[in-house]
């Protein structure tokens, strides 16, 4: 059974310098999460490395491994190599304090910190938002772009060089 407790990093001990913590993450690290996710048969290595200060610790959280997808145009599944890292700054204060992106306060009395949240980031930030698999060529792709507009500003355009004539209809009735 996988646990948030288990990617917990502690420094209370270590000597200041360099130290490495190595996480696999499977289905069961993204189980955790209450959120639905776009991917599935996670298998990644997260390695953290923990550069400790007196007072402050540089961590370095690299994520890499593979997910499946499933295409966005095909809905075929295909393998997608993931790897993403974050740097964070992890520094004594006075209460615990993660509201800012790259730094993350820790009160006087802890002894270490939970990475998984940061893991979680780490992986989820490298999958594509659009996903096409590598099988579709660039030709493909510039075919659908004719028929498939994105583009909402072209749609207003539309809306308002045609209205409906049911609305001018409506109009009248209120004047």
């Amino acid at each position: 059974m996988d646990s948030f407790r288990n990617y917990d990093v502690h420094f209370a001990g270590l000597k200041n310098g360099k130290h490495e913590f190595d996480f696999e993450i499977t289905r069961a690290f993204f189980d955790l999460f209450e959120a639905e996710q776009e991917f599935e048969n996670p298998e990644c290595l997260s390695k953290v490395s923990l550069d400790k200060h007196s007072g402050f610790m540089n961590a370095n959280i690299h994520s890499q491994g593979k997910v499946i997808l499933n295409c966005d145009i095909t809905g075929n599944s295909y393998v997608f190599s993931v790897e993403n890292s974050l740097k964070i700054l992890v520094k004594i204060g006075e209460k615990f304090d993660d509201s800012h992106e790259e730094i993350i306060s820790l009160a006087p009395q802890d002894s270490s910190f939970n990475v998984a949240q940061l893991i979680y980031e780490s992986i989820a930030l490298a999958i594509p938002m659009k996903k096409i698999a590598p099988e579709i060529s660039e030709k493909e792709l510039k075919i659908l772009e004719k028929y498939i507009t994105n583009d909402p500003a072209a749609d207003d355009k539309e809306r308002t060089s045609h209205p409906d004539p049911r609305w001018e209809a409506l109009k009248k009735l209120k004047n």
